[in-house]
């Protein structure tokens, strides 16, 4: 009977070492299941020596892994991660060991960021990290939420329901960006070629029409006055003037976006822009449900999942994406820790509406906070899209109306000059 070197994973994905004694290589494989472990290698146990210049041979033999997060720029993107999550919970579900299912999803991503963050969290697993260890050294994949929540998954000892709660909370938040970001489409792609079209109108059409009055000698009234010299500051044709305004005009979006980061970047800066981002008429409202819906979505899972309340408190504050939500989150926390209530603090801050401060309320009486918030989080995900749909059918009409009154202006000041011309011709004709 001869003794087999193993290397195994346990049930939690977890490398395991040891020997075993069989006569052959199958029958050493069947005793290491049986101790219901997966084996990744078994080998018939060599003299010291030997098996020392072995292992020094293949280690020598065996080309390094890259590690994690050592190429590629910016982030991993929301909608890559969320079908990482989700086909992770798959795995875990059908009870393959973490290792062997990380190493799956790694081989089958492409070439980049992702694929470099697996091969190092693989290579932490191995190492003899948890997951949620392994995946706190890669932030530019795996926020502070997702580690928690996922380490709470471990320490409960159901990693594939925690996975797939969190794969449902990603794929709902993903779910509302779209469908936010799909209703500015429209408006944006019709105001961006409404502004090339006046542009060119601006730059070759208004100069003819100011050559040929000027030919006639044609007394121009105010509104055509204003037009032209609108044509000729967006032409660049004003003495003096070094830089077109259709340049302005191409960079303006540009500045406003830049301007707005530099802003934000102070707290002041944050505190004010989104005060006045929750004050705007109609988006403001939008803005504001969407802000509701997001901050309760992820504090109810996260204490669906077991991450103490003040944590979660916490977390959620950090990923809410506005300074309101975040100090009113603050108080909440503070309150909480000084054995107060939830609903205390946020009723007095007045960003939630009345019907949102007593669900919760009612949550922390009856110990259904989790539950309480997801509800809330769903009903608000609802009146978003409808808001969202609302806000599509109003903007259709609307412009339809500011792009007439834009073309009318033009018509209205290019014809009025000619109806005078027109006139003052026939007048000659009848004089002759």
């Amino acid at each position: 009977m001869a003794t087999f070197a193993y290397e195994a994973l346990n049930a939690a994905g977890k490398p395991q070492k040891g020997t075993v004694e069989a006569t052959t290589n199958e029958e050493a494989v069947q005793k290491i299941r049986s101790q219901g472990f997966f084996p990744t290698s078994v080998r018939e146990q060599k003299a010291k020596k030997q098996a020392e210049k072995d292992a020094a041979a293949q280690t020598a033999k065996k080309p390094k892994k890259k590690r994690g997060g050592g190429g590629g720029f910016g982030r991993v993107s929301p909608k890559l991660l969320t079908l990482f999550t989700r086909q992770l919970s798959t795995l875990q579900d059908a009870g393959l060991p973490l290792l062997r299912s990380l190493q799956i999803l790694e081989g089958q991503q492409k070439p980049g960021l992702m694929k470099n963050i697996l091969q190092g969290v693989c290579d932490e697993v191995e190492g003899g990290s948890s997951l949620s260890e392994a995946m706190s050294k890669f932030p530019r994949a795996f926020n502070r939420l997702f580690v928690k929540m996922v380490n709470a998954g471990e320490i409960g000892g159901v990693l594939d329901i925690i996975l797939q709660r969190l794969a449902e909370f990603m794929e709902k938040s993903q779910r509302l960006k779209r469908k936010i970001r799909g209703a500015m489409i429209y408006p944006i792609v019709v105001i961006t070629i409404a502004v090339l079209i006046l542009t060119g109108i601006m730059i070759f059409i208004i100069p003819k029409f100011e050559e040929i009055f000027t030919d006639f000698g044609v007394k121009l009234p105010a509104i055509t006055l204003w037009l032209m010299n609108t044509s000729r500051w967006v032409a660049g044709n004003i003495p003096g003037q070094s830089i077109p305004g259709a340049v302005f005009i191409a960079v303006s979006p540009f500045a406003i976006w830049i301007g707005l980061k530099l802003i934000r970047k102070a707290e002041v800066g944050r505190m004010v822009t989104d005060w006045i981002a929750l004050h705007v008429p109609i988006f403001g409202k939008l803005l504001r449900k969407t802000s509701i819906a997001r901050f309760t979505r992820t504090l109810g899972t996260l204490i669906s999942a077991g991450v103490p309340i003040l944590e979660a408190i916490n977390i959620t504050k950090e990923t809410s994406g506005n300074y309101v939500f975040e100090r009113a989150l603050g108080n909440v926390h503070d309150s909480i820790r000084e054995g107060e209530s939830f609903a205390g603090p946020l009723r007095e801050s007045k960003t939630c509406d009345a019907i949102v401060v007593n669900m919760i309320d009612v949550g922390e009486e009856t110990g259904e906070l989790d539950g309480m918030l997801l509800k809330i989080a769903d009903n608000y995900d609802e009146e978003v899209d409808e808001q969202v749909e609302a806000l599509v059918s109003l903007l259709e009409p609307l412009m339809v109306v500011v792009l007439g009154g834009m073309v009318g202006t033009i018509v209205v000041a290019m014809f009025m000059p000619m109806v005078a011309m027109i006139n003052s011709l026939q007048g000659g004709n009848k004089g002759n």
